[in-house]
């Protein structure tokens, strides 16, 4: 049965991701057709899409009963987007360097938004009015992005035609990611029983590995052809999106419960990867040094989580 329930939770997830590359792409093209500039395009669906795999696991979650599962994965994902794809980003393309903007808008942003999530997670649960307090501030975060660049909102693009195709795409993707998200938990759940080991610990590792390999594929890519502000965006983007919105949307059908392991390990190593990333965006370079450091204390992470050391 171990096998079996491995087995399914790898294809699960892979469903789960794969759906959401398919619902991504399809959803930009016919954003443009609609007229959306793309810089709305990037900010609303490409910012929506590449968290979507956490957003739709957290409401399967939700539904089955397993709430904790919900703050692991978003806890995990936002460690895993800073640490590992930052820390392989900053490897690979061998210097990241973070822009003004990134510096004037998003990092205070990020530290407001963590700072937030934070106050509300320290107490082990996530209640209605403070899963509605997360969800607007996500609103305010959003329509504030907006009205900062709306310059860039406001462009003229050419049109391109919305083909079948795209329309086909996207009902795989919503299809892929339902029957991703509903076996992921299935497995997790299994899983946990059979190894005797929490879900949330299952979430905040493999789940969240999983669903970070979206940020993880476009911020290396972007490193490799040192682009290095698409790189670190799409991190700050999701992580908000994360910490806000993944956490405070399933919260408000129910109470989220946060265990034991995510509140003494999690919350700290999450604070303190913000933090290690603020101080690196602030001096406007990320090194190789720095991202072999945070790549170091992934590792650490993973290996203490599990009892290993």
């Amino acid at each position: 049965m171990l096998i079996f329930w491995v087995a399914v939770f790898i294809v699960s997830l892979f469903v789960l991701v794969k759906g959401a590359d398919w619902l991504l792409a399809s959803s930009e093209k016919i954003g443009l057709r609609i007229g959306l500039s793309p810089f709305v395009v990037g900010v609303t669906i490409v910012a929506f899409g590449t968290s979507l795999p956490e957003l739709i696991s957290s409401f399967v979650a939700v539904s089955r009963g397993v709430t904790e599962i919900v703050v692991a994965n978003a806890v995990g994902s936002n460690i895993a987007n800073i640490l590992l794809v930052v820390g392989i980003s900053a490897i690979v393309g061998k210097r990241l360097v973070v822009s003004k903007d990134l510096i004037d808008l998003d990092l205070p942003l990020i530290a407001l938004s963590t700072a937030i999530f934070l106050l509300v997670a320290y107490d082990g649960s996530i209640t209605f009015f403070e899963a509605m307090f997360l969800t607007v501030t996500y609103v305010i975060y959003l329509g504030f992005s907006l009205i900062y660049k709306d310059d860039e909102a406001g462009e003229k693009v050419k049109r391109p035609p919305i083909k079948t195709n795209d329309l086909l795409m996207l009902v795989i993707g919503v299809v892929g990611l339902s029957v991703g998200a509903k076996f992921l938990i299935d497995a997790i759940v299994e899983l946990s029983g059979i190894l005797n080991i929490g879900a949330g610990v299952i979430a905040i590792t493999a789940v969240a590995i999983g669903t970070s390999l979206p940020e993880l594929i476009v911020s290396v890519k972007a490193a490799l052809r040192k682009q290095s502000e698409i790189a670190l965006g799409n991190v700050f983007g999701s992580n908000i999106f994360n910490l806000l919105a993944v956490v405070g949307l399933p919260g408000i059908f129910a109470t989220l419960y946060i265990d034991e392991q995510t509140v003494a390990l999690g919350l700290p190593v999450l604070l303190m990867a913000t933090i290690l990333f603020i101080i690196s965006g602030i001096s406007r370079r990320i090194h190789v040094q720095e991202g072999a450091l945070f790549l170091m204390l992934y590792v650490i992470f993973i290996t203490k989580l599990f009892g290993l050391f």
